[in-house]
């Protein structure tokens, strides 16, 4: 037996004791506008740091080259982000992390590496940059960006609800990441061989495999966002650390398929595979998400909220697309009313379910009765 109470009921039977909620506030915080502050100027240094390597007009050419994957990644991740789409502040901050942080530690990281091996004389200089490739760089790396999506679960954790969460979060910092990374490899690459090198290193890292840093932390951030769906607490560490070591493992792989074996007979026969199968696990995943949202929405239902074609309508891809269609063929259209309507409801129904499944706090409670009014709200600018 549940000790979750039951939703209310609806405004046909019932009339709330409590006065309306006022709006929610989708704002950040101080603490927020303080990291991104921080990442701000890391990402400075950053860019201060590449201009003097490579210089400008260099940095300027490996940026536009860069920006064609970085589209690629973010249409997919927008897809994946549809259903229930995360706040536009927490995102930007992902990518920030990711473009910025992450890259900074592990030019430290690097650094401190080389100095290392510099003052270590003969035997140390002649470091192995391929057991860089497979060893330094997967945990570094993917260390660096696992910590980011791991912040953004500590301090957003109204935000941070299940699998798919992890996956955007994680892709988004990812997405960063190979940004600023794939800069600076197009940037050697003109630099060392010109025109036909910097094609090349376009087309394996551009084309061939614009998601390969996503596919990594995207095990990190699949694991946290486990953890979440499951109330959250100290396990938290412990899937973090898991979905951690699968990242590090499958990012060695990839760079050790790279450097000792023939890349592109690997590619198609183990990374293509891992690629479809990383597909296969977001469709369902984001199925998951749409059932979650009916459920909970019926719920609802069953209190007088919703009648049963704003369920429908509400939790299936086909009823949403449906309602976006009458929305753009009212007079004047109704579209942004009805996409808020969609997006208040999706939230309502995912505070629900952490409700009933026992990860429910007091901002949680509060957050299902702004979302309440909210739908009401919706519901009245829609039929104005």
């Amino acid at each position: 037996m549940s000790l979750t109470p039951s939703p209310a009921p609806g405004p046909q039977s019932y009339v709330p004791a409590w006065p309306p909620a006022a709006p929610r506030r989708r704002g950040v915080g101080a603490g927020w506008i303080i990291a991104f502050a921080i990442a701000g100027l890391v990402a400075l240094l950053v860019l201060g740091y590449l201009a003097v390597s490579l210089g400008v007009s260099v940095v300027a050419t490996g940026t536009l080259l860069a920006v064609v994957p970085l589209v690629i990644v973010l249409l997919a991740i927008r897809w994946v982000d549809r259903w229930e789409p995360e706040p536009r502040w927490a995102l930007w901050f992902a990518f920030l992390w990711g473009a910025a942080v992450s890259v900074a530690i592990a030019l430290v990281v690097d650094l401190g590496v080389q100095l290392f091996a510099a003052l270590s004389g003969p035997a140390g200089a002649t470091g192995d940059e391929a057991v860089g490739a497979v060893v330094q760089a997967p945990i570094v790396e993917e260390l660096a960006k696992g910590v980011g999506v791991l912040l953004i679960y500590a301090f957003s954790r109204s935000h941070f609800d299940g699998p798919v969460d992890g996956l955007v979060y994680a892709a988004t910092v990812a997405a960063g990441f190979a940004f600023t990374e794939n800069i600076l490899y197009f940037g050697v690459a003109l630099i060392e061989g010109g025109a036909g090198e910097l094609g090349m290193t376009f087309l394996v890292r551009g084309i061939f495999s614009p998601f390969a840093h996503v596919l990594f932390t995207a095990c990190t951030g699949v694991a946290i966002g486990i953890a979440a769906s499951r109330g959250g607490g100290p396990r938290v560490i412990g899937w973090f650390l898991l979905g951690l070591v699968a990242a590090i493992l499958l990012h060695a792989f990839w760079n050790g398929s790279l450097a000792f074996a023939d890349a592109f007979a690997l590619y198609f026969t183990v990374q293509v595979p891992i690629f479809i199968a990383a597909i296969v696990l977001t469709i369902l995943l984001r199925r998951r998400e749409q059932a979650v949202t009916r459920r909970r929405l019926a719920e609802y239902a069953a209190a007088g909220w919703f009648n049963a074609d704003e369920v429908a309508g509400l939790s299936t891809p086909a009823g949403r697309r449906a309602a976006l269609a009458w929305a753009r063929a009212q007079h004047p259209p109704r579209t942004a009313e009805v996409k808020r309507f969609i997006a208040d409801a999706t939230r309502l129904a995912f505070t629900r379910n952490a409700l009933a499944t026992g990860r429910g706090d007091v901002r949680r409670f509060e957050d299902e009765r702004a979302l309440l009014d909210a739908v009401t709200r919706d519901r009245q600018a829609i039929s104005a």
